[in-house]
């Protein structure tokens, strides 16, 4: 049995076979993209997509049977918390759901490390999204057990990025190349912050489209900037569109205004419709972290270039590989 498991190994190295302690995420935090080296993005791709291909062929199997997730949201969350749910369970997993903390004891008052000592004591790994930047670090600071970022306030939201890239991949291949504009809540949006992060690690250009207020962060368009990846600024879409590869499109997010007025005066900056495409490359691909507002109108969700929903399930394989890495099981 151990020399078939071996040849196995050797003719796929990312086939799950039991535990694992030797892989290289097996029991660590994921926190942040910066963590990541090119190495290790290339590894998890090859498990996401093993997971893409057995989820088409079997459709769940008890990779994960007996591990249990705890799923803490401190706030809303559809796609991130529903991936997790699916993720676990399509790998024979159990999950403690924690979606509304007002029911939980942290309406008492607990303290984040103490929750998550709590939980840790009966779920294998915890997947923590909470409106405070630096949360996932605090948490992982007094946690025995792994703690995968979900989101961070308007920090970080390291799944999601991971999930984007992956989409670019499966997608239009090697990003090497690539034109990528981001459009919309840039100042904001952690989604971006994470992205441009791990997309510096490519040789691709970078446009960055947005209203003044909502500009990429000057520390995110310098970190980028002492890679050596090109940036541009602009105001209006138009002069950048022809040329793009990826566009990603973000919402003004009405919740991280402190003045309505300010929201008021951007949430209807840009609206990608049909028209504003034609100027647009055959093969380029859009892609949105979802929820939408309004910046894309629904009538583009007919053109195959209209990725977000594809999007969407590239995550559960990103999230299923990223929960049997850190459980030691790929």
């Amino acid at each position: 049995m151990a020399e078939e498991i071996a040849q196995n190994e050797q003719k796929n190295p990312y086939l799950p076979f039991g535990d694992r302690q030797d892989a290289p995420f097996y029991g660590k935090d994921i926190l942040s993209v910066k963590q990541f080296t090119r190495q290790d993005l290339e590894y998890i791709f090859g498990v996401a997509h093993e997971m893409r291909e057995m989820v088409q062929r079997v459709g769940s199997f008890d990779l994960l049977k007996g591990k249990i997730l705890a799923n803490l949201f401190y706030e809303p969350s559809t796609r991130t918390s529903s991936s997790f749910t699916s993720a676990m369970e399509r790998l024979g997993g159990s999950l403690i759901p924690i979606n509304e903390v007002h029911y939980s004891s942290v309406a008492k008052g607990e303290s984040l490390p103490d929750t998550v000592r709590t939980l840790e004591c009966y779920a294998d790994v915890i997947v923590l999204r909470h409106p405070e930047v630096g949360a996932s670090e605090l948490a992982a600071r007094y946690a025995n057990k792994p703690i995968i970022n979900a989101g961070d306030g308007i920090g970080e939201h390291p799944t999601q990025a991971l999930l984007d890239l992956f989409t670019i991949y499966e997608e239009l291949g090697d990003p090497d190349g690539l034109v990528i504009t981001m459009l919309g809540d840039l100042k904001y949006g952690r989604t971006v912050h994470s992205l441009a992060r791990l997309l510096s690690l490519y040789d691709v250009q970078i446009n960055y489209v947005s209203p003044d207020i909502l500009k990429i962060p000057e520390g995110i368009f310098a970190e980028v900037e002492e890679k050596g990846v090109p940036q541009t600024e602009n105001s209006t879409l138009e002069p950048v569109l022809q040329d793009t590869d990826v566009l990603y499109v973000t919402r003004v997010q009405k919740e991280r205004f402190e003045d309505p007025s300010d929201y008021d005066s951007v949430k209807s900056a840009f609206i990608i419709t049909s028209d504003s495409l034609s100027i647009a490359k055959d093969k380029m691909i859009i892609l949105h972290p979802l929820p939408r507002v309004g910046e894309i109108s629904m009538e583009v969700d007919d053109d195959p270039r209209a990725a977000y929903f594809r999007q969407m399930e590239y995550g559960l394989y990103v999230r299923m590989a990223l929960l049997a890495m850190v459980l030691g099981k790929s």
